[in-house]
């Protein structure tokens, strides 16, 4: 064969030029590509030695870098390649060696357990290179044949020429002339870092030559494996030390220190991979700033890295989780940067949300302090799901632990505990959202429940009342908010409420008119209610309104929110309402009265942790009435 000259076609040139300028975000995916190509050749030379004893079995992936030249090479003893291979493989943009090679052997023999799941298209990756290269040039050999080496030469413009050459030993040898701007890749530690990146997990050897230069000015020269080979997700559970866990979650979640649980598994089936997950110990730094905070799954393909940015790979409810996802026969796009949007990505996440939430319950069940330590740290993030997957809602409802009214500071019960733990009589779980233990405690609001022994969940965390949205029943039992609408009676307790109220009301109606009148700009309504059972007053909502606590929230983030007017509630058994009634009925018109309503409704701002309107003119109207007390004793 003679040396000829070969011109791309016109719509072949167009998609080259594509692929070289827009392709790739980042250049240093020529080199997995590169890498990656020379596995799979590796993969098909050891399918074939099983057959051919004339193919060489010492596997290995050689990388060699020539400042004067300003080039690097890629070697492998695999396949390679002939010449009709050669124009169909590279000169055919996109035309898939490692396809066809499948195909054949599938065809042939289709239910061979030893067909290598092979990945990459050849001509595609082959032409990332292209991005850092004036030139490329590719020497290869096919490997137990006879045939004449092939040499491939391109500038990746409008041709490339292709001749025979001679070559010693099997494979492949792509050799790299890099441009001006590329010459970063002609440093050890450059390339060392790329391999460290995406191809760490290769199989085979990646093999580099260092020089080092002595105090003397001689050089020495040493060859280094630049890649570990060792993917500890596809060894068995039995084979993995808590210490190789300990190192590898390092690896992935750069900080020190050992996870509280790794979940390894394997999927078979339409959708094959492995995967190995850590749930992590604590919270890190940055774990609610998105725009620092990368989901955790790194994802491969045959052991190459592809992304740890696989958007759909895990919901963000889960986003804690650290791990790997190893598939087999993912689909990707021209470009390995960019997964095609393809329902086995969606099937991956099911399998890893089915297994996470399920060691959860394990965990919940069976180490119930380990599980409690973990939700303090993550369950703020866990509980997204309930309002975001509803699919697996009810999973979620499960593994959700709040703090309560009857049990000790910093006990975490699961709702199932605490329907365990209802009066027969109780027909609803109650709750309220705020911002601390410390403000539930001291709520008026929660007066009736305690005194008829009742329990009230303590949601805390800001994402609470927001997933309160889609919570609506848990064990066909509805969520009723302890501090918005009215509280459900007994029959008999409500009868014996609805008489007091009723003769409360008549008695003080005057009063509630008033009050009415004069707090109309901050309230809806004066009412009495069987809340109350030792404080004057207290604040309370429509059940679908929103919390002042959410509305704080929404405020300390300068979102503008429509005055919400609530509900003023009075004991009707308090002795301030008489006084207050007595004095109305003396003279309606005392000046006394408007501070002490202004009081009132300040009163109930302050029990619920809200802010006061006027904090200066409280402390004036306290100090007077502080002061008149002192004068009359």
């Amino acid at each position: 064969m003679s040396g000829q000259t070969k011109k791309f076609k016109a719509e072949v040139q167009h998609l080259l030029d594509l692929m070289i300028h827009s392709l790739y975000s980042n250049k240093d995916i020529f080199l997995r590509e590169l890498i990656a190509n020379a596995a799979d050749a590796i993969d098909k030379a050891r399918f074939e030695a099983l057959t051919n004893k004339e193919i060489s079995r010492e596997w290995e992936i050689r990388l060699e870098i020539d400042k004067n030249n300003n080039l690097i090479k890629i070697r492998d003893n695999g396949i390679g390649m002939t010449e009709d291979e050669v124009i169909v493989n590279i000169g055919t943009i996109a035309k898939s060696g490692t396809k066809e090679f499948i195909k054949a052997i599938e065809e042939s023999n289709p239910k061979s357990a030893d067909i290598p799941q092979l990945i990459g298209q050849f001509g595609v990756g082959f032409y990332s290179s292209f991005m850092v290269a004036e030139k490329v040039e590719v020497l290869t050999k096919k490997a137990g044949t006879d045939a004449s080496a092939v040499r491939w030469t391109s500038d990746g413009k409008s041709s490339y020429q292709i001749e025979e050459s001679t070559k010693e030993d099997q494979g492949t040898e792509i050799t790299v002339h890099l441009k001006e701007d590329a010459k970063a890749y002609l440093e050890t530690w450059k390339i060392s870092e790329i391999v460290k990146k995406y191809s760490d997990f290769i199989e085979y050897p990646i093999i580099l030559p260092f020089t080092t230069t002595k105090e003397d000015k001689t050089e020495t020269t040493e060859e280094r494996t630049l890649n570990s080979q060792k993917a500890i997700w596809l060894r068995t559970p039995e084979e993995i030390t808590e210490e190789d866990h300990k190192t590898f979650y390092s690896h992935l979640s750069h900080f020190n220190g050992a996870p509280l649980k790794a979940i390894q598994f394997s999927a078979e089936g339409t959708s094959e991979f492995k995967a190995l997950l850590y749930i992590p110990e604590k919270s890190p730094f940055n774990m609610f700033m998105p725009d620092v905070q990368k989901k955790g799954l790194q994802l491969y393909v045959r052991r190459v890295f592809i992304t740890d940015e696989c958007k759909d790979l895990i919901p963000d409810y889960l986003r804690f989780i650290k791990g790997v996802v190893d598939s087999n026969d993912l689909p990707l796009n021209v470009s390995r940067e960019i997964l095609q949007e393809n329902p086995l990505i969606m099937k991956i996440q099911k399998n890893v949300i089915r297994k996470v939430l399920s060691e959860l319950q394990k965990m919940q069940e069976n180490e119930p302090d380990k599980y409690a330590a973990f939700f303090k740290e993550f369950g703020k993030i866990l509980k997204e799901g309930i309002h975001t997957d509803f699919s697996n809602q009810e999973k979620i409802k499960e593994l959700t632990m709040y703090e309560t009214m009857n049990n000790e500071a910093g006990k975490l019960v699961s709702l199932k505990q605490y329907v365990a733990q209802m009066p027969a009589a109780q027909k609803d779980i109650y709750y309220i959202t705020g911002e601390s233990r410390a403000v539930f405690e001291n709520s008026p609001a929660l007066e009736y429940f305690r005194s008829q022994g009742l329990d009230v969940l303590f949601m805390t965390d800001p994402i609470d009342e927001w997933v309160m949205q889609s919570m609506h029943q848990y064990d066909k039992k509805h969520f009723k908010p302890a501090a918005k609408g009215e509280i459900e009676l007994d029959e008999d307790s409500r009868k014996k409420s609805d008489a007091v109220i009723k003769d409360a009301a008549e008695k003080h109606k005057t009063l509630i008119e008033f009050l009415q009148k004069e707090l109309g700009e901050n309230i809806q309504q004066v009412r009495f209610s069987p809340r109350l059972t030792e404080s004057a007053c207290c604040l309370v909502g429509d059940e679908t309104a929103m919390s002042p606590h959410m509305e704080r929230m929404f405020k300390a983030l300068n979102q503008q929110m429509p005055k919400t007017k609530r509900i003023l509630e009075l004991n009707a058994s308090h002795p301030l309402v008489n006084a207050l009634q007595k004095l109305y009925d003396k003279d309606n018109n005392d000046p006394k009265l408007k501070d002490y309503a202004g009081m009132i409704y300040d009163q109930a701002l302050l029990t619920e942790g809200s802010p006061i309107p006027d904090p200066m003119n409280f402390s004036r109207r306290i100090t007077a009435l502080m002061v008149s007390n002192a004068e009359k004793n």
